[in-house]
């Protein structure tokens, strides 16, 4: 009997009844040598049975470090087959497991280690993992970290004694300060069989994941989803246009794990590329999916794209279109494992409101998006933002939308993100979507400017297509004269922008979603700017 046999049934290795072990072990048992984890551009997989011996010895070398067993670990990892083994290990340990970037400057390592309370930290050293890694203190002795407190999870019932643990991880901070935010490993379960079920993900799939691990979507749709359904999933350190649809061919990958801008990257392309017949379906989430750019990967592609939505304080997935039956470009679709309502609008600051009657019905009046559920947090870390939450476990999200009259849910934006232009209420989305009619525009991003007689006024960014930065400065003065004069003919004056800036790049995360707050702070550098006042 090898070592690492031995490691997996020591006592302490895997707690009984602890959620993530649970479905480590049973995966192994079902699916053994089948692989359940494979490195896009090199020749390493992990099979279920590799997995449950290696989450076994990570265990006993965190049990061997006397690491306490409601503490937090830090792992800023950048090889995915490593991460992958690390964020399970952690969890199925019973403690927490805090995700990171790993390249991230040291300063911002210590101020997560500070704000996450994080006992041990887990690098890899650099961009590429070595074969040992790099186990760290992060300062002082392992100390117990509950970011919630733990008799709250048992009244509600979703928790075990001996299933504690789960991910600390930080909401995006796309408009404000990121909030902390614990997620037990029953709610990423209860998420990732959701998105395993809507997705009819099953031992015969093969996802892609090139999202960053350190964000919810990668773990839950990708890792965790993939392993409920015992399907095989192929990771890369990020997205690489160059040879994508040959590596989807040569992985036999059934569905793709994607960003409004991959597809936008992938919506066009090249007349020597051919597209793999095998794939299922292109997943969008994270940021607003353009309809034009969905409608042009569509026709150009011929695979279909399911726009979702999701949030950290959910798990990821809140509501997605369905992969077969009606899809509704530009919208998110209905939601999935959660109960989800649209509240009257009371202002930005105002707490958890009261459902709007017949919201289904009540189309295009946008209003707050509530959610509730078993994936759904009830408290933020160290229990702020209480206002966020009702007394009967509504959380606001932050997001403005509407229902049509099928229910499919349509976002207009964040509360942050309304303009309020001379009391009239502009949603930067409905612009965004005029402007990517235009084929030469690759992204758009609308804010709001001050103005000293109407309070607030649209000001428009544009990024053109690949290589139209470098293109002669009348060519992107056309552009941008061509998307104005669209912008005329199609948006009533309220939403008209005031100014058309044509810059490189916009601030993004890394997953793709554009920082407004960043953008609004600091100005990217313009390639062309029309002025329109």
């Amino acid at each position: 009997m090898s070592a690492d046999t031995q490691l997996l049934w020591r006592p302490t290795a895997v707690a009984p009844g602890n959620a993530i072990a649970e479905l480590v072990r049973s995966r192994s048992l079902l699916y053994g040598e089948a692989v359940y984890l494979t490195e896009a551009r090199g020749s390493r997989q992990v099979s279920f049975r590799d997995l449950e011996h290696r989450v076994a010895s990570r265990i006993a070398e965190l049990d061997d470090r006397a690491v306490a067993a409601d503490a937090t670990v830090g792992i800023a990892v950048a090889d995915p087959l490593e991460f992958a083994v690390l964020f399970l290990a952690v969890m199925a340990s019973g403690r927490w497991v805090a995700p990171l970037d790993p390249s991230s400057s040291p300063e911002a390592i210590a101020t997560a280690v500070s704000r996450l309370e994080i006992s041990l930290m887990v690098s890899d050293g650099g961009p590429r993992v070595p074969p040992d890694l790099d186990w760290t203190d992060a300062g002082g002795d392992p100390r117990p970290c509950a970011p919630v407190p733990i008799e709250r999870a048992l009244e509600e019932g979703t928790l075990s004694p001996a299933g504690m643990g789960g991910a600390v991880l930080a909401s995006s901070g796309t408009t404000g300060a990121p909030k902390v935010v614990p997620v037990y490993q029953g709610r990423l379960l209860h998420a990732a069989r959701a998105v395993a079920t809507h997705h009819r993900l099953s031992p015969r799939d093969t996802g892609f994941n090139p999202l960053p691990l350190f964000h919810i979507n990668a773990e839950v749709v990708g890792l965790l989803a993939s392993l409920v359904a015992g399907s095989n999933l192929v990771l890369d350190d990020r997205f690489h246009r160059t040879g994508f649809w040959a590596l989807m061919a040569r992985h036999g990958v059934t569905w793709v794990n994607a960003v409004p801008a991959i597809v936008s990257h992938l919506a066009d392309p090249d007349s020597d590329e051919a597209i793999p017949p095998g794939i299922r379906f292109v997943r969008s989430a994270s940021a607003p999916l353009p309809a034009a750019t969905l409608s042009r990967f569509e026709a150009n592609t011929g695979i279909p794209v399911l726009e979702t939505y999701g949030m950290t304080e959910a798990a990821s997935q809140i509501a997605a279109n369905p992969l077969t039956g009606t899809r509704k470009p530009g919208s998110v679709g209905l939601p999935v494992g959660v109960e989800l309502r649209i509240t009257s609008d009371q202002g930005p600051d105002a707490p958890a409101g009261e459902a709007i009657e017949g919201a289904p019905t009540d189309c295009a009046r946008p209003g707050h998006v509530e959610i509730r559920g078993p994936s759904v947090i009830t408290a933020y870390g160290g229990n702020g933002h209480r206002d966020r939450f009702t007394d009967d476990g509504w959380l606001r999200t932050g997001d403005l939308g509407y229902f049509d009259e099928d229910g499919f849910l349509y976002l207009v934006g964040r509360t942050d993100d309304v303009i309020n232009r001379g009391g009239e209420k502009v949603y930067p989305r409905d612009i965004e979507e005029e402007i990517l009619v235009d084929p030469d525009v690759a992204a758009a991003a609308v804010v709001g400017d001050e103005d000293a007689v109407l309070g607030q006024v649209p000001v428009a960014f544009l990024v053109l297509q690949n290589g139209a930065h470098a293109a002669h400065a009348d060519t992107v003065a056309y552009i941008a004269n061509r998307v104005r004069k669209h912008l005329d003919a199609t948006l009533v004056r309220a939403q008209q922008p005031v100014a058309v800036h044509v810059v490189e790049r916009l601030p993004a995360g890394a997953n793709g979603k554009v920082q407004r707050r960043a953008l609004r702070q600091q100005r990217p550098p313009t390639l062309f700017s029309l002025d329109c006042r």
